[in-house]
């Protein structure tokens, strides 16, 4: 009978803890449930040949976990239940199964007449239809986030490539005519988003595994594509950059930070400036043929820029990397490594196209 209270409390706690609480907790039967169905899943995806078979594989994963997270919760409701009018008569393991199965999802085909035994059915009675209303609940509140992020993240790619990457955006910018004055614009609305994303995420641990409807596109890649500009923009033009850039690239890794407080994964809340970063000088130099080939201007060599670049990306790179590592984002240039390095998805950035004067003359 004991056992039976203890497990229907401790069931009620976990639902709570999930669907009602706003503050990010995290059950451990949840994630236990989550992790075991995102296992076989996993176990397929590091064995096919590509990533965008990968990404179709686990695409199923997280939706999948929701269900079987309701499911596990009305499956331990029904043995508490069973444990506990069996404590309290003598029915029998099986005929208490019965009866709490019959209570539960509320079939009223077994019932007893004793009063003790009315009283726990009338609770188990209750139970299945709060916990199925509110994950029924949940639902909406899940999609609408899950819906706002990806719409930014779909935006983001006219700017940044498929996938996204941090030089791409300045480049891009400094290409089409006029749109170099909307940066700071730009960096205010992910700003914000990166709150939202921050929000919803440790309220809803889930979203952190829902991929996007596209393959090359993923909200941390967006992040971090983002922050990566910001943190180019202000290594190479410190005296002309924008204050929405310094806010912009704070409010990125403090998002990164929550949502690692959620995952359990270990970060340094004040790395050393002068630390080292896995992206190399020569990635870096890269980068910086990019801008020089678009006319980007530079306040700064590469060489002097470099050290105020690893300055600021040393706050978020290891973050950034074990989340990727661990959602299996694209792997897009300066996300870090995945479990299977050879999946490599080159940035596609084609250019904006001008008619020459010779067409332009044939056309007259």
């Amino acid at each position: 009978m004991v056992a039976g209270a203890a497990i229907i409390v401790g069931t009620w706690i976990s639902v709570i803890a999930t669907l009602v609480v706003p503050r990010g907790l995290r059950s451990r039967t949840t994630k236990l449930v989550r992790d075991l169905v995102r296992l076989p899943f996993q176990a397929v995806a590091n064995r096919v040949p590509t990533y965008e078979a990968k990404d179709r594989v686990l695409a199923w994963a997280a939706p999948l976990s929701l269900l079987a997270t309701l499911l596990s919760w009305l499956l331990v409701f029904l043995i508490g239940f069973a444990l506990l009018l069996d404590g309290l008569s003598q029915l029998g393991l099986l005929s208490a199964l019965r009866e709490s199965g019959s209570s539960v999802f509320t079939l009223g085909f077994a019932s007893s007449v004793r009063s003790r035994l009315t009283f726990v059915d009338f609770c188990a009675a209750a139970t299945g239809p709060v916990v199925i209303g509110l994950q029924v609940g949940y639902l909406p509140a899940l999609y609408t986030a899950y819906s706002r992020r990806e719409a930014e993240v779909t935006l983001l790619q006219s700017r940044a490539g498929s996938p996204a990457w941090g030089p791409e955006i300045l480049s891009r910018h400094r290409q089409i005519r006029g749109l170099y004055l909307t940066l700071p614009t730009f960096y205010q609305g992910w700003e914000r988003w990166a709150a939202e994303i921050s929000e919803s995420h440790t309220n809803y641990p889930v979203l952190i595994h829902f991929r996007s409807p596209r393959a090359h596109r993923n909200w941390l890649i967006g992040l971090l594509a983002v922050m990566d500009a910001a943190a180019l923009e202000l290594s190479l033009n410190p005296r002309s950059a924008a204050p929405e850039l310094r806010l912009a690239l704070r409010a990125g890794f403090t998002c990164l930070r929550d949502i690692a407080d959620v995952e359990k994964i270990d970060y340094d809340p004040d790395p050393d400036p002068d630390g080292p970063i896995q992206l190399t000088f020569q990635e870096f130099s890269q980068a910086i043929d990019l801008l020089r080939y678009g006319d980007y201007p530079m306040e700064l060599s590469p060489q002097d820029a470099w050290p105020q670049f690893r300055g600021w990306r040393v706050n978020y790179e290891p973050t950034a990397y074990a989340l990727a590592w661990r959602i299996e984002a694209v792997p897009a240039p300066w996300s870090g490594p995945r479990r299977r390095p050879g999946q490599v998805v080159m940035v596609r950035s084609p250019r904006d196209r001008q008619p020459t004067a010779a067409t332009e003359a044939s056309q007259r």
